[in-house]
């Protein structure tokens, strides 16, 4: 082939590329900026992640500013110029902390305290509304309407009756009340995670359960076997909700373990009863001090550790079971509290 050929060629192939492609109109440019239905466009993603930013720095900038006080030195803490970024990185706040709070004896406690009503949740919640998604009995509809009934009934109604129940039978004073109501689906907000194992459970297939059941499988096999493996999404969120409402729960903690004149009542101390104490502790000591200015700002670093510390438990909690607890939360569609 000569080369006018070979140039003609080339020339063919560019000006029928110039062809295929389809014109920069009006109504592409209207399809880039605000999308189609299969596609949101450059100016709803851009308003998305403008808003996500802004939700998540309201939500973060809090924990971020609480982290670098629980850094700063004295100096740093009266220096006005520095107000996000330490000087320099100062571990002796929660060093000092730790002491002050007896953190590794009130991290056994608080893991005591929320780790064994949880397991009993996640187990006794889980058969509750296994119960309901799956079988029809007698008064079903009565159970479950008490059930959605202490979802929306306010705690505090049934507080006072259910201290005198336990005070009567020599249980305050020992986590017992924390126990017994987990084992009758009582737990706190015990409702709410019934609710969610039900929906989780009614989502799996009939059909499924049937042809188990044509196999041979009884009704503690089929739960087993085939309901909590499909529904461990829902046993993870009953976990992180219930083991986190347990162990920022500071109210009943305070009710049932210091109300007694046993003293079991002082057995257990959770993380956050002790920065409760710790918190108070300083505030006696920084108003003796009178107007010292520097004992105040002292107190600041070492309370915003003392902080850390006692949400540390929780952030790690959520940082390892971050994926299955978005992936079963999207499932259920729960929003949370």
């Amino acid at each position: 082939m000569s080369k006018p050929e070979k140039e003609k060629k080339v020339k063919t192939k560019k000006e029928k590329r110039k062809k295929e492609k389809t014109p920069f109109t009006k109504e592409k440019f209207r399809k880039i900026m605000f999308g189609t239905k299969d596609d949101m466009g450059l100016l709803k993603k851009i308003a998305v992640y403008v808003i996500l930013i802004c939700v998540g720095f309201m939500f973060l900038s809090p924990v971020v500013k609480v982290f670098s006080t629980s850094l700063m030195s004295l100096s740093d803490l009266l220096d006005s110029a520095i107000n996000w970024i330490p000087s320099s990185l100062n571990w002796d706040n929660y060093k000092n902390a730790a002491i002050a709070m007896d953190y590794g004896k009130a991290i056994k406690d608080s893991l005591i305290i929320s780790l064994i009503p949880t397991i009993i949740n996640v187990v006794v919640c889980s058969v509750i509304g296994y119960g309901f998604a799956r079988y029809n009995f007698k008064l079903k509809g009565v159970l479950f309407a008490f059930v959605i009934l202490s979802f929306v009934l306010p705690q505090q109604l049934i507080l006072t009756p259910q201290y005198e129940l336990y005070a009567r039978l020599g249980l305050t004073g020992s986590i017992l009340p924390f126990i017994i109501p987990t084992l009758f689906g009582q737990g706190i907000n015990a409702s709410i995670f019934i609710l969610i194992a039900w929906s989780f459970f009614k989502q799996i297939p009939g059909a499924l359960m049937e042809a188990a059941q044509i196999d041979g499988a009884g009704h503690a096999k089929q739960f087993f076997k085939i309901a909590i493996p499909s529904s461990i999404g829902a046993l993870v969120v009953i976990f992180l909700f219930s083991f986190v409402w347990y162990w920022n729960e500071d109210y009943l903690t305070s009710l049932y373990l210091y109300n007694s004149t046993s003293q079991a009542s002082y057995q257990f101390t959770p993380v956050v009863n002790q920065l409760g104490i710790f918190n108070s502790v300083f505030d006696q000591a920084s108003s003796s001090a009178g107007s010292d200015v520097t004992t105040s700002y002292a107190n600041t670093g070492m309370r915003m550790a003392a902080t850390i510390l006692a949400i540390a438990p929780l952030l790690l909690i959520y940082f390892i079971l971050q994926k299955q607890f978005v992936e079963s939360v999207d499932r259920a569609g729960i929003t949370g509290e």
